[in-house]
């Protein structure tokens, strides 16, 4: 058993453990706020490429700004372990719904599936893969809401990580180790929405040997699916990933034109009460039933890497996330390079201390104390917090990620090296900060990436801006319509929006027309100009016919 405990935490009792590790209910001391700790299994401290992965998982938690994705509040490294302080879901892990009822219904089913796939799309814009999406992944509050959890085996989008998952779930070109994919993912939440739909796991394999022929060759059994949610099920399970909904996004799109035709306008609101009674039947499993309170309340946190050194910030409430703040800054090192005169014996140059703010907490800023710094701790895939005994992952192949610290100390002693830091006094209160002037910033693409109608005189679009810098850029949507196609059309309303922060945005758009035309278009600009000029485009309505 891992001994080492994050400072500042009274835990109570273990929610879930596996081979990677385990997690643990804490509370705060600071400020009484109930968390999830995961910690590193002990065997896997000392291997870096698991260390590497475990701090990919946090940066990547960091940077979900999503109330649909288990939120970090603190990663902290240290000789004796790493671990992530996350949110804790007062509920329970849809495995155990599942074990106790075998299946779900299918508004309750497409909910659950919803809310873990819209978690699953803000983790594919940012241009990770999940990889290991299952029963087990995704948590079922107490109002019926889900969030998805778990992101210990994730990887970059066209990255070649090896063979990794959890079989019963994983695509068929996840067996042969093919670049993530976000198309891996929508299969595998596909194989988890038939399992509430029917009871069962769509392929019924006993070794893995089994479920590979399965997965990649043997046609979808849909017999005991219901009617109308065949055709999801086929294009989520489809063998090619190129048939199956490019991402999460996309798979969100089909799934709510699917749910609005089989059950009409109220079946989310009835599958979230249906998901929420089934989660009441299991009163003993949340974590509050040990006497913690639910968390879900607002929250400051801290993140560092090295040995205990913290700083606490500001950590916006209810459900917002220090999402690019948290994650650029995980991103930054702080490097200390000790003087070898000043160093005492047996002491080497510290290696990195990274810090951010996101610790459950009040309105107080506490000030950093001193750090020790030293070789990275191994860490690895983890857990999810669940009393359900998960299902074997197979071991991935480590792929190098962005190290969150410099490397390691050749040759560092036993003692771990340590390196001062001078911390400001205490304040009660948040200090005023000035922000710097937004530096200059160029527009590298701007993109009409879809423009659908999704009524006689509604549609819906994507528009993708990339840049090359986090300063201010306006985004102009001009809309029109025409009775020829490829014309430029009568102006139809302008959108005006400004976004900073990032090096790539998304709008998600809706649009009402006035026009009459046959065509409908839409052109995005921005200022500073993109280096592609602009996007336009343009779509036949449904209200006209060209013969």
């Amino acid at each position: 058993m891992n001994a080492w405990s994050v400072p500042g935490y009274t835990e109570s009792r273990e929610l879930g453990s596996g081979g990677s590790g385990r997690v643990v209910l804490a509370v705060h001391d600071a400020t009484g706020t109930p968390v999830a700790v995961k910690y590193l299994g002990e065997r896997l401290r000392r291997d870096a490429a698991f260390v590497r992965e475990f701090r990919f998982e946090a940066r990547l938690l960091g940077g979900l700004d999503t109330p649909h994705v288990v939120q970090l509040y603190e990663y902290v490294e240290a000789p004796e372990g790493a671990a992530i302080v996350m949110e804790l879901v007062d509920g329970v892990a849809l495995r155990a719904l599942l074990a106790r009822e075998g299946r779900t219904g299918p508004e309750p089913a497409l909910v659950v599936l919803k809310g873990s796939l819209l978690g699953l799309a803000a983790a594919h814009r940012a241009g990770v893969v999940h990889r290991d999406y299952k029963p087990e992944n995704v948590l079922v509050a107490a109002d019926g809401s889900s969030k998805l959890a778990d992101f210990g085996i994730a990887a970059r989008r066209g990255t070649t990580p090896g063979v990794a998952g959890t079989p019963a779930y994983m695509a068929p070109e996840q067996w042969s180790g093919e670049p993530a994919s976000p198309a891996a993912d929508v299969y595998a939440a596909t194989a988890t929405f038939f399992e509430c739909l029917t009871g069962r796991k769509p392929f019924p394999g006993q070794n893995i040997a089994e479920l590979a022929f399965q997965h990649t060759t043997a046609p979808v059994p849909v017999e005991d699916v219901p009617e109308e949610m065949r055709p999801l099920v086929l294009s989520g399970l489809a063998k090619s990933p190129g048939e199956r909904p490019a991402n999460a996004e996309a798979f969100v799109a089909e799934l709510e034109q699917v749910a609005l035709a089989a059950y009409g306008p109220g079946w989310e609101e009835r599958g979230q009460r249906g998901l929420a009674a089934l989660a009441a039947l299991l009163p003993l499993l949340f974590p509050s039933a040990g006497g913690a309170p639910p968390a879900g309340i607002a929250a400051r946190a801290a993140t560092s890497l090295g040995r205990g050194h913290r700083l606490d910030g500001h950590r916006p409430g209810g459900q917002g996330l220090l999402a690019g703040a948290l994650a650029l800054v995980l991103g930054l090192v702080l490097v200390l390079t000790a003087r070898a005169g000043d160093e005492a014996p047996g002491r080497a140059a510290a290696e990195a201390v990274a810090t951010t703010s996101a610790v459950p907490g009040t309105g107080t800023t506490a000030a950093p104390g001193a750090a020790s710094a030293s070789p990275a701790p191994p860490a690895s895939s983890s857990p999810s917090a669940s009393t359900s005994t998960p299902e074997p992952t197979p071991t991935p192949t480590p792929t190098p990620t962005p190290e969150a610290t410099g490397p390691s100390t050749p040759g560092a002693p036993s003692a771990p090296p340590s390196v001062t830091l001078t911390a400001p006094p205490p304040v009660t209160s948040e200090p005023p900060v000035t922000p710097e002037p937004p530096a200059p910033v160029s527009i590298v693409s701007v993109s009409v990436a879809s423009l659908r109608q999704t009524g006689t005189s509604t549609a819906a679009a994507t528009v993708d801006v990339v840049t090359d810098g986090t300063g201010p850029v306006t985004i102009v949507l001009n809309w029109a319509t025409g009775e020829a196609k490829g014309g430029p059309g009568t102006a139809d309303g302008t959108d005006t929006s400004e976004r900073r922060g990032a090096t790539r945005y998304r709008l998600a758009v809706d649009h009402t027309f006035q026009g009459r035309g046959c065509y409908w278009s839409l052109r995005a600009d921005t200022t500073p100009a993109a280096a592609n000029g602009g996007s336009r485009q343009e779509i036949l309505t449904r209200r006209c016919t060209v013969t």
